[in-house]
């Protein structure tokens, strides 16, 4: 399990991380979003010991991760920017992993550099930006780690590559129950692939859920009146988000779909329907509710 309790880390007066709290449990897909700057990036360097949070807690498995070879052992990470030896190929930099992770799987790195048809032999830094990721994530899903982290890992693949590799992680942590945390600007790139979300802004944890549960617990609810009405009339309705234009009104309501519908038929509307909402509407209601700005949150969204 990954712990993590008010991680808190600064560069130049600039606060990457403001007393992050979150528990990854094993054996599971955490999706990471938010917007540049969030402190997406930072945690993993942090999980990872790369850097050294300035305070606060971090975990992995009971164990510190900073100057501690033996928790290095138990994870892979595979950067934004993603470093290379001098002249290093492929070949290379598995025999430097064989070195650092005793699990390191010989056959899944030959099979895998097969399915991405990468030259082994190549020099990576001859490789364009999507091989060299290609190239990163073979390498960690070959050192078979407790725990892998990809801080935008799709981010230069083309559509096939990105089902590709979303496909080797999911299985990668069903047949080995591994944990991964993936971040990412684009909600699309994860509400298919992970068991939770989590919503960074400001280097604060604003929002942490189940996948499933966000999207089966809240939806949007379109209804209208002949008479005049405000907020007041939908009493034991979980709403977080209510806009009012004429007679008709959208609220972001909580709870069971029927249940909800089932009070709000009884109020006798003119007009009464629901509507799926998107994870990038959820996530945006919520920063709302929180009271923070959202504005260029979902850079992807269009």
């Amino acid at each position: 399990m990954i712990f993590a309790k008010d991680l808190t880390k600064t560069f130049d007066g600039f606060t990457a991380l403001n007393s992050l709290t979150c528990k990854i449990p094993e054996g599971c897909i955490y999706g990471m979003v938010g917007s540049n700057g969030a402190g997406k990036s930072t945690f993993l360097r942090i999980l990872s010991g790369v850097y050294k949070a300035d305070s606060g807690i971090c975990e992995i498995d009971g164990e510190r991760v900073w100057e501690n070879p033996r928790a290095k052992s138990k994870l892979a990470f595979v950067p934004d920017d993603v470093f290379y030896l001098q002249g290093a190929s492929m070949d290379r930099m598995a025999s430097l992993y064989k070195a650092v992770y005793p699990d390191f799987d010989e056959k899944t790195y030959l099979s895998l550099t097969d399915t991405f048809k990468l030259d082994r032999k190549k020099n990576l830094n001859a490789f364009s930006k999507g091989m060299r990721r290609q190239a990163s994530t073979i390498l960690a899903l070959s050192a078979k780690p407790q725990y892998i982290f990809f801080d935008e890992t799709f981010d230069g693949l083309d559509p096939v590559m990105r089902t590709l590799v979303k496909k080797l992680i999911c299985n990668d942590v069903i047949e080995r129950k591994a944990t991964a945390i993936i971040t990412s600007h684009s909600l699309r790139e994860l509400e298919d692939t992970c068991d939770q979300l989590a919503l960074l802004h400001k280097g604060g944890l604003v929002l942490e859920s189940d996948t499933e549960n966000l999207k089966t617990k809240q939806f949007k609810i379109q209804i209208a009146f002949n008479d005049d009405y405000d907020i007041s009339r939908f009493k034991d309705i979980d709403i977080s988000n209510f806009t009012k234009n004429g007679c008709v009104t959208n609220m972001i309501v909580k709870g069971d779909k029927q249940e909800v519908l089932t009070k709000l038929s009884m109020l006798s509307p003119i007009l009464l329907e629901a509507l799926p909402l998107s994870l990038e509407e959820i996530f945006t209601y919520e920063m709302e509710a929180l009271g923070y700005s959202f504005d260029g949150l979902f850079e992807e969204v269009e």
